[in-house]
């Protein structure tokens, strides 16, 4: 069974930077769609980054397209989103997810959960 180990977040000032990182084990994370997701307090849980593991295809949610960039390391099997810009609004949980097909990432289809990792942005 895969697991997915999280890493990185925490606490920055406006307009700095994080990178999350998301290590597989017992898995390969290149044979299915990956993406991240973001989850407010008393909000469900939706996708801000995805990509395909059919052609690479990326997909962004349009308040973090420019800021933030999905990258995969295939050969570590670790998935990344790097952070950029950074806002108060961007004070969530984050959580990596694979999913169950090769095409795309969403909640309905997500099957193996990395345990989350808050990121707070000060202003």
């Amino acid at each position: 069974q895969l697991q997915l180990v999280q890493s990185g977040g925490g606490l920055v000032q406006l307009g700095e930077s994080l990178r999350l990182s998301c290590a597989a084990s017992g898995g390969n994370l290149g044979n299915y769609a990956v993406g991240w997701f973001r989850q407010g307090p008393g909000k469900e849980r939706e996708v801000i980054a995805g990509i395909s593991s059919i052609d690479d295809k990326l997909y962004y949610e349009d308040s973090v397209k420019g800021r933030f960039t999905l990258s995969r390391d295939n050969a570590k099997n670790v998935v990344y989103l790097q952070m950029n810009d950074l806002k108060p609004e961007d004070t969530v949980s984050y959580y990596c997810a694979e999913a169950l097909n090769a095409w795309v990432i969403t909640p309905r289809v997500a099957r193996y959960w990395g345990q989350g990792t808050e990121v707070t942005v000060s202003s």
